[in-house]
């Protein structure tokens, strides 16, 4: 399929995601969508030092902290892996969080969960686009963020940036969790090609070793700038 050809079916398949319905549940303050890399970059220690580190970060006492200080606006939580164009998975669906034990319960679900792809290579655009549509039935909250985790640059398919423009994120923050250790190039590839809407950030991890203690810091710096004022006005 020539260049066109790829343009034009990246855009057939996001006028289809815009086609689904919202999510009806209200009274959400943040539907936060995690993207777990597990591309063959990623061997199987290292996958399960990202799913374990996840799992504890979830229940971290400053992470509850965050997830539960506004009483009565919960945050919307879902998680999903990712690596070649058509290798995604949900591990963990919408999910309200209420109270402690439906956090609980969500860490519990990513400790448990099982790797479904071991071989494709690291298709970032795609991964950013499969995002539009867990984001179509979220749960409607007053802000949106995706959080990409992964070890390397895109290699496989169209970019993050083609994704954006082609698939319905309008209002989505996008942060990022680049892991170090395989390619030097995934600090700044995420900086510059991953990163996007007011505010996104970057947590580093410097390997895998490291990530549980980065995506606490991620987790309550993008949960907690969430906590204090409300939605921007308009043009802000």
């Amino acid at each position: 399929m020539g260049q066109h050809g790829k343009h034009r079916a990246l855009v057939s398949l996001a006028s289809a995601l815009a086609l689904v319905p919202a999510g009806a549940e209200a009274g959400c303050r943040l539907a936060l969508l995690l993207a777990l890399d597990v591309s063959s970059s990623v061997d199987a220690d290292e996958d399960a030092l990202q799913r374990s580190g996840l799992a504890r970060a979830l229940v971290a006492p400053e992470v509850r902290d965050a997830v539960f200080a506004v009483p009565g606006e919960p945050v919307a939580l879902a998680v999903y892996e990712w690596s070649g164009r058509y290798q995604q998975d949900v591990l963990l669906d919408w999910t309200l969080l209420r109270a402690p034990a439906d956090l609980e319960a969500a860490s519990q679900a990513i400790a448990g969960s099982r790797r479904g792809h071991a071989e494709f290579p690291t298709a970032l655009g795609y991964a950013v686009g499969y995002s539009a549509r867990l984001f179509a039935r979220a749960p409607e909250c007053l802000f949106r963020t995706l959080d990409v985790s992964g070890d390397g640059v895109n290699n496989d398919g169209f970019p993050p940036r083609l994704a954006y423009e082609n698939f319905p994120l309008e209002g989505v923050t996008v942060n990022g969790l680049p892991i170090g250790g395989h390619d030097p190039e995934v600090f700044a590839f995420y900086g510059t090609e991953v990163l996007r809407g007011p505010g996104a950030f970057l947590e580093v991890a410097e390997n895998f070793e490291d990530y549980e203690r980065a995506m606490r810091r991620k987790l309550v710096r993008e949960i907690g700038a969430r906590v204090v004022g409300a939605a921007p006005a308009d043009g802000g």
